[in-house]
């Protein structure tokens, strides 16, 4: 668990490329709203439709199946949602949420199919009180279904604080050395510069090590210093260049 935060604010997954990324967990407050907002829309949906039923008459032997189409929307609502629009309903896209498997990658349908399944228990039967005393419990943002489908909801938000502000001091007279550093966006430099400074918290010089060659390789430049030293150095650089453009 990194240092200096909250217990749910983040945790760490390792990439493919054997680099450490910090995912911002979703709080409960956000979760929360995500829900009360999908209830809403199922609502309008209800109430939608019980105002088109009551404007035609409809036969005893077509009320079951009308009734049954009607109501396999609402039953598969967060299934459908999440699986079809990459780990988001509507009300977690409202508050920038996505469900993700714990090693940050997309979901496969069993993962969504297994915390669908255990909505059943962590909030239908429970009234979500499970859901919210695991979520709390866990650290990293998971309700029962979430822990049997290696799964978690995290927050797309960048969560910015002073620490973490991509703008750097640049003394006057500075020259940059690395060019190429514009091939990399804003939110990029940014997560090189929040892995850089929490592995410098944490003493963490292979995760820096680690960094450094990958911020070399996608530049295509071979790594002649330091790693600490070259990724000040990018950061000051694409500071320097995007200030003067």
């Amino acid at each position: 668990m990194p240092k200096g935060t909250d217990l749910m604010d983040n945790f760490q997954i390792e990439t493919a490329q054997n680099v450490n990324i910090i995912q911002n967990v979703a709080g409960i407050g956000e979760r929360i709203l995500a829900f009360l907002i999908d209830i809403l829309i199922i609502g309008l949906y209800i109430f939608a439709i019980i105002l088109v039923l009551t404007n035609i008459e409809l036969s005893s032997d077509y009320s079951m199946l009308i009734g049954i189409t009607i109501s396999l929307p609402i039953f598969l609502y967060h299934l459908l949602w999440e699986m079809l629009w990459n780990g988001r309903s509507p009300g977690k896209s409202a508050m920038g949420l996505r469900v993700v498997k714990l090693d940050g990658t997309k979901p496969a349908f069993s993962n969504y199919l297994i915390r669908w399944l255990l909505r059943i228990v962590d909030i239908s039967v429970t009234s979500g009180s499970l859901a919210l005393v695991t979520i709390l419990l866990n650290g990293k943002g998971q309700r029962v279904g979430d822990i049997a489908a290696s799964t978690t909801v995290i927050t797309e938000k960048q969560k910015v604080n002073f620490s973490n502000i991509l703008l750097a001091d640049i003394p006057d007279g500075y020259i940059p050395t690395y060019p190429q550093v514009t091939i990399f966006s804003d939110n990029e430099i940014q997560t090189i510069k929040n892995i850089y400074d929490q592995a410098r918290w944490n003493r963490n010089h292979n995760l820096i090590l680690k960094l450094a060659k990958q911020v070399a390789k996608v530049m295509d430049i071979q790594l002649e210093e330091k790693p600490v030293i070259f990724i000040d150095k990018v950061i000051k650089d694409y500071n320097y260049y995007t200030q003067n453009m």
